[in-house]
C-alpha cells in the first residue's frame, strides 16, 4: 500500500481531512497529559478531545493544561461518553483511544493511512502485548471467549473485538445507533460493522503495561456479564430467527423427551397415567411453535431495519 502523509491528505473536495482524537476518561490525571502530548506529536493537525466522565481527580485540569478540548459527561459509562462524542464532534476522521497510556500513539498514522487508502470505515488496533502484565489474566480469558462467541454467532472475523483503539470514517460515526452505556460499546461497534457488512480492517498495535499511577475501571465479572447480556440483546435484534429458532428447538426437544414416557405408556395401556407431565409437554410444545413464529415475523422486521440502516449509511 502506498503511504501518504495524513497531515497533508485531502478529501475528494480538495480540503484537508479534519482529524479528531477522542479520549474518554475517568480518573486518569496521572496519564492523560502524556497521552495528549504523544498524540499531538503523531497527529499535529488533529484536534484532541477529552471527555471527562465525572472524574474525582484532576483529570480535566491536566487535560486542559496539556492542550486538549475538555468536555464533561456526567452520565457514567464509556458507552454514554462515546455516544456524546459521536453526536457532538464534527470531523472527517475519528481516532478513539483510552486515556490510560496503554495504546501506542505512533500507530495512529498507520491506522489513518489504512482508513483512507484501504477505503474502509473502521480500523481496529489489534493489541499485541509488550509485557506479560499488560493484560490481566481474567481479561485475557474473557477476551478470547467473547471473540470465539462472536465468531460463532455473527461469523466475526475480528481478531480483537474489544480493542478500544480504533479509527473511524465520518460515515460510520454519524450512522452508528449507539445503545450501549458501558464497556460493551466495543462489542456493539464490531457487531454493527458485521451486521451491515461495513468494510473494516485491522492492524497490529503495541499494547503497553498500565502505568502504576493508573488503575483499570473494568471489573472482570460484573462487566463480563454486562457484555454477555449486550451480545445476547444484539443477537436477538439482528438475528431473531436464529435467536428464537434456537429457543424453539430446545423447547421442542425437551417436550419430546418429557412426552416420550407418556406416549409409551399410552401405547401399552391406552391410558394417560401422567397427566401433569402430558400437560407440561404440551405447553412446552406450544411455546416452541410460538417462539418459532416470533422468529419468522421478527426476522422480516429485522431485515427491514437493517436495510434502512444500510441506506442511511450509504447516504452519508
Amino acid at each position: 500500500m502506498e503511504s501518504m502523509n495524513i497531515n497533508f491528505a485531502k478529501n475528494h473536495q480538495g480540503n484537508y481531512f479534519r482529524i479528531a482524537v477522542l479520549i474518554p476518561c475517568y480518573n486518569e490525571s496521572g496519564t492523560i497529559a502524556d497521552v495528549i502530548v504523544s498524540f499531538k506529536k503523531q497527529l499535529p493537525n488533529a484536534t484532541i478531545y477529552v471527555y471527562d466522565n465525572g472524574s474525582e481527580d484532576d483529570t480535566a485540569k491536566a487535560a486542559e493544561k496539556a492542550g486538549a478540548v475538555v468536555v464533561s459527561e456526567r452520565n457514567r459509562g464509556k458507552g454514554n461518553v462515546v455516544r456524546k462524542m459521536f453526536s457532538e464532534i464534527d470531523a472527517d476522521i475519528y481516532v478513539i483511544a483510552d486515556g490510560d497510556s496503554t495504546y501506542a500513539s505512533e500507530d495512529a498514522p498507520k491506522m489513518i493511512n489504512l482508513l483512507i487508502n484501504g477505503k474502509v470505515d473502521m480500523v481496529v488496533a489489534v493489541r499485541k502485548e509488550k509485557s506479560e502484565k499488560a493484560f490481566r489474566n481474567g481479561h485475557k480469558i474473557g477476551n478470547r471467549l467473547f471473540n470465539f462467541m462472536l465468531k460463532i454467532l455473527f461469523n466475526s472475523t475480528f481478531t480483537d473485538v474489544f480493542s478500544g483503539y480504533r479509527a473511524f470514517s465520518r460515515r460510520f460515526v454519524k450512522t452508528f445507533p449507539i445503545a450501549a452505556s458501558g464497556f460493551d460499546i466495543e462489542a456493539e461497534l464490531s457487531i454493527h460493522a458485521l451486521t451491515l457488512s461495513i468494510p473494516f480492517a485491522e492492524v497490529d498495535s503495541t499494547y503497553l503495561e498500565r502505568p502504576k499511577n493508573s488503575y483499570s475501571k473494568l471489573n472482570t465479572i460484573r462487566d463480563g456479564f454486562k457484555i454477555l447480556f449486550s451480545i445476547i440483546r444484539l443477537l436477538k435484534e439482528t438475528r431473531p430467527m436464529f435467536f428464537f429458532g434456537t429457543i424453539a428447538l430446545i423447547l421442542f426437544l425437551l417436550s419430546c423427551c418429557i412426552a416420550l414416557p407418556v406416549i409409551l405408556t399410552f401405547l401399552k395401556s391406552g391410558v394417560v397415567l401422567r397427566l401433569p407431565t402430558a400437560v407440561l409437554s404440551s405447553g412446552m410444545m406450544m411455546i416452541s411453535f410460538l417462539s418459532f413464529a416470533c422468529g419468522i415475523i421478527l426476522d422480516s422486521v429485522s431485515e427491514a431495519r437493517k436495510e434502512m440502516k444500510r441506506l442511511h449509511y450509504l447516504r452519508v
